[in-house]
C-alpha cells in the first residue's frame, strides 16, 4: 500500500510540475485546487488516498508546506480565509471555499467543493 502511495504521490507532483510551480506563484488562483499537505501528516495521506481513488483525473496543486514557498503560500491561503494563526493541514483552497483537515466527514465536504472543478 505504501509502495502505491508514494507511486501515486510521485506522479500527481510530477503532473502539477507541468503547470507554473506553486512555490513561484504568490496569489492563489481562483480556478484551482491547492493541497497543502507535509509527509508526515497521516490525515493528508488519507485525504490524497480519497482523492485519487474518487477523482483520478482532478488537476489538484500539491503544495508541500516543508518545501521553499508552500508555506508561505499556506499563509497566503490562511489569509485570504482568515484564519488567523489556527491553520494545520491538510488544507484546501479551492476558489472561494476552502477545507481544513480530513475527518469522516470531509469526503462529503469534499465532494460538494470539487463539483465546480470537475469538467
Amino acid at each position: 500500500m505504501r509502495k502505491i502511495f508514494c507511486l501515486l504521490l510521485l506522479l500527481m507532483l510530477t503532473a502539477a510540475c507541468k503547470e507554473p510551480s506553486a512555490k513561484t506563484d504568490s496569489t492563489l488562483a481562483d480556478n484551482k485546487i491547492y493541497f497543502f499537505y507535509y509527509n508526515e501528516c497521516p490525515y493528508c495521506h488519507d485525504a490524497l488516498d480519497y482523492i485519487t481513488q474518487k477523482y483520478p483525473n482532478l488537476k489538484v496543486t500539491m503544495v508541500n508546506i516543508h518545501n521553499p514557498g508552500g508555506y508561505e503560500l499556506l499563509l497566503r491561503c490562511a489569509k485570504k480565509f482568515k484564519l488567523g494563526n489556527n491553520v494545520g493541514t491538510p488544507l484546501f483552497c479551492m476558489g472561494d471555499r476552502y477545507l481544513m483537515g480530513w475527518s469522516p466527514q470531509s469526503p462529503g465536504q469534499f465532494d460538494r467543493y470539487v463539483r465546480p472543478f470537475l469538467n
